[in-house]
């Protein structure tokens, strides 16, 4: 019993001495966290001229500057908006995401696909979501 006991400490220190000290966190991407990758809206009355407007925010915690070099919706009723330029170490930008609920009903996801490039060159892809349901207008 004691050398099984013994055995699992070993083992957990090894695994524990094999992972990186400077792992990222999920959402982080060449320096970039996102506190939230994903947003519910909930239920929402649809139609036209309605939307649906949320504000994902990022920090910047690596070692030089991020830019988001494109920004590219699932379907044309989503509308990305982001921070045109690098974010430097230790600052915040974010990206605006508009959904026209026009047109829509039912369960709603939408993913919008960022591209990232750090000043060293590296250059990830972070997708972030909207989801929810649209309830039509009556006269639909």
């Amino acid at each position: 019993m004691m050398i099984k006991k013994i055995f699992i400490l070993i083992v957990a220190t090894v695994l524990m001495a094999a992972l990186p000290a400077n792992a990222k966190k999920p959402g982080q991407k060449v320096g970039l966290e996102f506190p939230e990758l994903s947003y519910d809206f909930g239920t929402v009355n649809g139609g036209e001229g309605k939307y649906v407007v949320h504000e994902f925010t990022f920090d910047n915690t690596g070692d030089g500057a991020v830019a988001i070099i494109s920004a590219i919706a699932s379907c044309g009723c989503t509308r990305p908006e982001y921070t045109r330029k690098p974010v430097v170490p230790g600052k915040t930008g974010k990206v605006k995401v508009t959904f026209n609920t026009a047109g829509q009903k039912g369960e709603i996801n939408k993913d919008i696909k960022l591209r990232l490039r750090a000043a060293n060159g590296k250059s990830e892809q972070v997708t972030l979501r909207i989801s929810g349901v649209v309830v039509p207008p009556a006269n639909d």
